[in-house]
């Protein structure tokens, strides 16, 4: 029976369909912009976006990772309006964020069984964390408004710490910060290689759910448990039984 159990967010609890490559999501981000005083048009204000993502992934100190370094997306929406001389403070650069994240997004919902998983984890005396992949100005608000923020002991944002899975380093996170024995957590989640190759360098085993937005396993799946019709009340019965 593990003491601690880390879940990937996206794919594993939220089911989510975005697209950030539509040409109307960036038409009318440009005329958000343009209204606001700094003009682009949708390509432009694209290729604006694109080169300094580049930038700010450059501008993370190398001490905070090994292999993925992750920036902080709202130093990106912040420039946006600067290089065309719009000042930009905190509150503006998230509020464009969310505004951006809102027209990406086609749907979001839970997975049927997360309350039921939590309550099992919680019924053996076990912790809840979440690992996850995101940008805080996007992903806070969201688990908000799914009602899940409250359940978790800690959550780990990777543009909080500058690192993102499988980075051994953000895994180093959660177990440094709250002390937990490796061999006493287990992570959960529905990708091969961030959740389950990542985790299984940290020394921390795993069960993968395939889900709808699993990407395609092209190698070993390193898991010690497997849900392959990513069902979160298979998930609860291969950990805790009927």
């Amino acid at each position: 029976m593990y003491k601690n159990y880390i879940f990937d967010l996206y794919g594993t609890l939220v089911d989510i369909n975005t697209n950030e490559w539509k040409r109307s999501l960036w038409k009318n981000m440009a005329l958000i912009y343009s209204m606001s005083g700094a003009p682009y048009t949708g390509s432009q204000l694209n290729k604006a976006y694109d080169r300094m993502l580049h930038e700010e992934i450059d501008a993370v100190p190398k001490d905070k990772y090994k292999t993925n370094p992750e920036p902080l997306i709202e130093n990106i929406f912040a420039r946006l309006y600067t290089e065309k001389g719009v000042p930009c403070d905190y509150e503006m650069a998230a509020y464009t964020g969310r505004v951006f994240r809102s027209l990406s997004i086609k749907y979001i919902r839970l997975y049927d069984g997360v309350f039921e998983l939590f309550q099992a984890i919680r019924d053996h005396g076990g912790k809840i964390y979440l690992l996850s992949n995101a940008q805080r100005i996007f992903t806070e608000p969201e688990i908000r408004m799914l009602g899940i923020w409250d359940c978790f002991d800690d959550i780990l944002i990777s543009s909080d710490e500058g690192c993102a899975k499988p980075d051994i380093m953000f895994y180093r996170c959660i177990l440094e910060r709250h002390g937990l024995d490796p061999k006493e957590s287990i992570m959960i989640g529905n990708d091969y290689i961030t959740d389950i190759r990542g985790s299984y360098e940290a020394g921390i085993d795993s069960l993968y759910l395939h889900t709808n937005i699993s990407p395609e396993i092209k190698g070993e799946l390193l898991a010690k448990y497997k849900i392959m019709s990513g069902s979160l009340f298979e998930a609860k019965e291969a950990l805790f039984g009927k």
